[in-house]
């Protein structure tokens, strides 16, 4: 009796890990430099910059990491209006970095809510708190049937230099005196 009730368990087992291996998501992933293809809407990676701060000198804005910024065009090919959802850095190991909520400092942010009309194109930037190394980033949300990434390899993002870019409490460069 205990041989038929093991053997019916491990029958129901071997089904069980079938039927859900038979529903496992399909991962996409697309080089760097190429469209993006998601249903009727194409995702285009223009651009990424990796940032020690943002906003002015008086009242800037300090990463835990870095701010990795990355500029995007969602084209939408559709007849309705789309919401983009929203997107996910995926480094090599699998740690995931949600998007930033808080656009401030940032020009060109795409937003939290937004749409992409018929036809239409949106623009901007999305931000994440990251450290500085290879990613891919996510566009499909956990609703459609597949994972759909953006390879965004290291040597495709350059970091900004600018005045600002000394972390707080390190010297920067010498300011200009203008002489009245």
């Amino acid at each position: 009796m205990r041989l038929l009730t093991s053997i019916i368990l491990l029958s129901l087992l071997t089904l069980t890990s079938c039927s859900e291996s038979s529903k496992a998501r399909e991962t996409r992933v697309f080089p760097a430099g190429e469209k993006a293809v998601v249903n009727h809407v194409t995702y285009s990676i223009i651009d990424s910059e990796i940032h020690t701060r943002l906003g002015d000198e008086a009242n800037p804005r300090i990463p835990h990491d870095r701010f990795f910024l990355v500029q995007v065009a969602v084209s939408n090919g559709s007849n309705e209006e789309f919401a983009i959802p929203g997107m996910t850095l995926v480094d090599d190991s699998g740690k995931a970095y949600n998007e930033l909520a808080d656009g401030a400092g940032i020009p060109g942010w795409l937003g939290v809510v937004r749409k992409v009309n018929p036809g239409q194109t949106e623009r901007g930037y999305v931000a994440f708190d990251a450290p500085a190394v290879h990613y891919r980033l996510k566009l499909s949300d956990d609703a459609g049937d597949s994972d759909v990434y953006a390879d965004i390899p290291l040597s495709y993002v350059h970091e900004t230099q600018s005045m600002d870019a000394a972390p707080v409490g390190l010297p920067g460069p010498e300011p200009v005196l203008k002489k009245k």
